[in-house]
């Protein structure tokens, strides 16, 4: 049976893996519990940086974007700490220009390597005769495919890492505890270990859906962006189509971020199961089982996430409050 059936939903509670750890997030707070080079926990509770306080930033749709980039940052802020603490290093903060600047090369190295780098080898396949051009079908099926091929083969180069293999580790140690809190049940290592290392929120699903939808996106808007504006300069036109790629970023991101979320909420069955499963199988790249330390260190996070208050029972090994 389910602990307290009388309480209402559960708050709704999403997280991420660091180095040898786990950063839970509730609402306008984040905790993050790393395991250290001594064998211990430490966890500390952070207010959430948000860009969506303002009610028209949390409307369907226009929520998206904004999600997104305060979700880099926050992360980013995450895993600067715990690669501190994991090292008994001072766990000093990034300063406001550290951390603007990890942005923006963040973001940059993602749109050379999934929009620039994509659209110049379909440019490639169009100079070889195994493709058309850029106003056609096929340009945009090659772009698609290139997409998919850096996606799939960025996930499985950085594998090879043994520090990203152990984030992998905690990527599933994080999944199976939230399901085990989701299924209102006591949390405990020997319960969450039962449930799966793949859930329909995460965040290697979304990135799933921002690929496919990016791909349908441009092969149906670029066609007719390049109807009405036909430049004579070959530069000039995949100039401006790179372009128009990147003004498409946040209306993809947003609607990505609305079709997870759809996805997440619907009932078992057939069209549920259809949209879900690629992500799931996408998570098993980015997920491993998990050891009960690493399992240990999400329930901390868990724990301190949901606060003092909490009527839902998360059962932690001794660990210090930073």
């Amino acid at each position: 049976g389910r602990l307290l059936p009388f309480l209402a939903p559960a708050p709704l509670v999403g997280g991420q893996a660091v180095m040898e750890g786990v950063m839970m997030r509730n609402g306008d707070v984040y905790a993050l519990a790393v395991r250290t080079a001594d064998g211990n926990i430490s966890v500390e509770n952070r207010p959430w940086f948000s860009l969506t306080r303002s009610e028209l930033l949390k409307k369907p749709f226009l929520r998206g974007f904004p999600t997104l980039i305060e979700t880099l940052v926050n992360g980013i802020k995450a895993l600067n700490l715990s690669a501190e603490r994991s090292t008994e290093g001072t766990g000093e903060e990034l300063k406001d220009w550290q951390l603007v600047l990890t942005l923006i090369v963040s973001l940059l190295f993602a749109v050379g390597l999934f929009v620039v780098v994509p659209h110049l080898l379909s440019i490639i396949m169009n100079w070889i005769g195994l493709g058309g051009d850029v106003e056609g079908f096929s340009f945009h099926i090659w772009d698609g495919l290139f997409k998919f091929l850096i996606f799939i083969g960025y996930i499985v180069g950085i594998a090879f890492l043994p520090d990203i293999r152990r984030v992998f580790c905690y990527h599933g140690a994080e999944h199976k505890t939230i399901h085990a809190y989701e299924s209102g049940d006591t949390v405990t290592p020997e319960s969450a270990i039962r449930f799966s290392r793949l859930h329909p929120r995460c965040g290697t699903t979304f990135l799933l859906f921002v690929v496919c939808v990016s791909v349908l996106s441009h092969a149906l808007l670029v066609p007719l962006l390049l109807h009405f504006w036909t430049p004579e300069s070959e530069l000039v036109r995949h100039g401006g189509t790179i372009f128009f790629k990147l003004l498409l970023i946040a209306p993809i991101a947003s609607l990505s971020y609305e079709l997870i979320r759809a996805t997440a909420r619907m009932k078992d069955g057939k069209c549920a199961a259809l949209l879900r499963t690629p992500g799931l199988l996408l998570q098993k790249l980015t997920t491993a089982e998990p050891e009960r330390e690493q399992l240990e260190v999400a329930l901390v996070a868990l724990r301190e996430a949901l606060g003092d208050n909490t009527p839902y029972e998360v059962r932690t090994v001794p660990y210090k409050r930073l």
